[in-house]
C-alpha cells in the first residue's frame, strides 16, 4: 500500500502496486500522486480542510518536467512567472481564490423569497375562493359575550378564570 510517502510523488507506471493503487492509477492518467489526500484516494480538491491534495492538479508535459527540474535547483534562479506556473501545475487556486464568496446566497435568498409570496398569494387565493367564512363565534363581540357567560357561571373558582375576576367591583383584579 501507499501508507508511506516519500518526498518524490510515485510515478504509476511502476509495476507491482496494488489493486487499489492500480485504480486509482488509471483515473489520475499522467499526474503525480504526491500525498494521502482527504480519503487517501487519488483524487484533487481545493478544501481548506485538507490543504494538500492526493494528486497534482495538471498532468506532465515537457514544459512543466523542466520546470520540475529546474525547481530541485535553487529557487532564486526561477522567475516569478516560472514559479506561478510551478504553483498551478499543482494547485487549481490558491487559498483566497477557492474561500472567496461565490454570491450564490443571492440565488437561494430569491427562490426563498419567491416561494413566499407564492404561498402567500395561494394562501390569499385559498381564503378568498375555496375556504369558508368563519362562523360568527369568531367575532370579538362573541368572544366577549362567551368570557361575560364564563364569568357569571363562575368556571374555575379557586384557580381558573373566575379566581381573577372581581366580582364586587365588576373587574378584573389587581
Amino acid at each position: 500500500m501507499l501508507s508511506n510517502f516519500s518526498s518524490l510523488p510515485i510515478k504509476c507506471s511502476t509495476f507491482g502496486l496494488s489493486v487499489r493503487t492500480t485504480y486509482n492509477c488509471t483515473r489520475i492518467g499522467n499526474r503525480d500522486w504526491v500525498g494521502h489526500g482527504v480519503n487517501g484516494m487519488a483524487n484533487y480538491k481545493d478544501d481548506a480542510h485538507f490543504p494538500f491534495p492526493a494528486v497534482r492538479f495538471k498532468e506532465n508535459t515537457r514544459d512543466i518536467c523542466a520546470l520540475r527540474d529546474r525547481e530541485r535547483c535553487d529557487w532564486r534562479t526561477l522567475c516569478i512567472e516560472e514559479k506561478k506556473a510551478l504553483y498551478r501545475a499543482s494547485f487549481c487556486q490558491t487559498f483566497a481564490e477557492f474561500q472567496a464568496p461565490t454570491g450564490q446566497w443571492k440565488f437561494c435568498l430569491g427562490w426563498a423569497l419567491f416561494a413566499t409570496s407564492f404561498c402567500f398569494w395561494m394562501i390569499m387565493f385559498s381564503r378568498r375562493y375555496v375556504w369558508e367564512p368563519l362562523p360568527s363565534s369568531f367575532s370579538k363581540e362573541s368572544q366577549k359575550a362567551q368570557l361575560r357567560r364564563m364569568l357569571e357561571l363562575r368556571v374555575a373558582p379557586i384557580d381558573g378564570l373566575s379566581s381573577r375576576w372581581d366580582y364586587d367591583n365588576d373587574r378584573w383584579k389587581k
